[in-house]
């Protein structure tokens, strides 16, 4: 155990921001499994909207650096391309 204020205040800090990338990709992995479960089911309505929430959540945990931009982008593309094979 660290003895030494600021060494004691990072890893509290690192904890913190630990917990919160933790739940960012979380809620990255639940909203792709929505669509890719209705991808699967063929229900084309659906999958529109579980796409736009999934790639908003994968934006805004891009954009809090959780996940670095080309995996996002590479995440929202493979989402599309997906959700287009059902037109």
């Amino acid at each position: 155990m660290a003895n030494i204020k600021s060494a004691k205040k990072r890893i509290e800090v690192a904890k913190i921001r630990n917990e919160r990338n933790k739940s960012a990709k979380s809620a990255v992995k639940t909203a792709v499994k929505k669509v890719e479960a209705a991808v699967a089911a063929k229900d084309k309505a659906a999958a529109d909207a579980a796409l736009l929430n999934a790639i908003s959540i994968i934006d805004k945990a891009a954009k809090k650096g959780i996940y670095h931009k080309n995996t996002a982008s590479r995440k929202v593309s493979r989402l599309t391309k997906a959700v287009n094979t059902l037109a």
